[in-house]
């Protein structure tokens, strides 16, 4: 989710939805330590403990296939306050496959091993350490070897990513290939790929035979998600947030990114607003009005108009 879920997204989702956890977007890490200001731009909660305003922790996700300099930079995020540290082996984009780090790392599932171990032997024990992986790179033949690797090496914690490397994010996710890694691997498994509802979260966790979730692209598309498949498993209806009720909370993310990112004004609104389409119509229309601007105050009469057009019913909206 790397220039998606920064921190002012994570600030949102976990004000908004019902989550334990949350983990930075990739730390790349090549061949030496990376100074404290590269942690902090991506990670700034490490000014607050490593905890998002409502008290989520934030792990730090670091990616690379350099295991004595993946150790070095583990200890540089744990010295500068991370609670944990994730390692990324799932990130399927070639340019990041090609520079030896992500997915392309499944192919060798002894590399992924000492690169776990140097990380948790280089960490505080009472630091976590949690892995993420795919069902493989072109298939998932391996996956008992590679999970049984990250085990071995002394990680906490398992997500995969229900999809091969070659997959990609084309569905469906494979959630029942996980079962032949859950009874393995004599540690906590938790389920990705293609959770977009609650009903989705339920079907993920009978399939794979694990009870935590990992939400990435459903969290952008339903911010208050998590909540939700809480609400299902009390016997609840899960409704979604009222577009109303969520628009000021966009604008707001709209106003943040353009202070951090004045070259590119409105490119993540956009980004974002093609995630919500999934579950708000209203969102669609929003996007119509605001994909051809690039002029900050443009964009914000744009919301004005589109909030004016809800109010007077020229515009559905209904949830979908």
């Amino acid at each position: 989710m790397e220039g998606v879920i920064d921190a002012p997204m994570r600030e949102l989702l976990t004000r908004l939805g019902d989550y334990d956890r949350c983990v930075t977007e990739f730390i790349r890490v090549t061949d030496q330590r990376l100074p404290a200001r590269v942690f902090r731009r991506l990670c700034p909660e490490l000014n607050n403990d490593g905890r998002t305003a409502t008290g989520v922790p934030v792990f730090v996700q670091l990616l690379g296939g350099d295991a004595a300099a993946m150790a070095l930079n583990a200890v540089q995020a744990v010295t500068l306050g991370a609670p944990g540290i994730d390692i990324n082996f799932g990130c399927p984009a070639k340019c990041v496959n090609r520079n030896d780090g992500g997915s392309v790392l499944l192919k060798e599932p002894e590399r992924i091993g000492r690169i776990v171990a140097a990380v948790r032997d280089a960490i505080p024990a009472d630091i976590p350490l949690s892995v993420k992986i795919r069902l493989g790179f072109a298939d998932s033949a391996q996956l008992e070897q590679i999970s049984s690797a990250v085990y071995q090496a002394g990680a906490g914690e398992l997500c995969v990513h229900a999809r091969t490397r070659e997959d990609g994010y084309k569905p469906p996710a494979h959630w029942q290939d996980v079962q032949r890694v859950h009874p393995e691997a004599a540690l906590p498994v938790v389920i990705n790929g293609e959770i977009w509802t609650p009903h989705d979260a339920a079907l993920a966790q009978q399939q794979s035979g694990c009870q935590d979730l990992m939400l990435g692209r459903g969290a952008l598309s339903s911010p208050d998600l998590a909540r939700r498949i809480r609400a299902l498993q009390r016997g609840e209806t899960p409704l979604p947030l009222p577009w109303l009720t969520l628009l000021p909370h966009i604008l707001s993310q709209f106003n943040n990114t353009t202070a951090a990112h004045p070259k590119y004004i409105g490119c993540r609104l956009k980004q974002w607003l093609v995630y919500l389409r999934r579950e708000y119509r209203e969102a669609a229309d929003l996007f119509a009005r605001v994909k051809r601007l690039t002029d900050a105050d443009a964009i914000r009469a744009a919301f004005d108009e589109h909030e004016r057009a809800l109010l007077r019913g020229e515009t559905p909206a209904a949830t979908g």
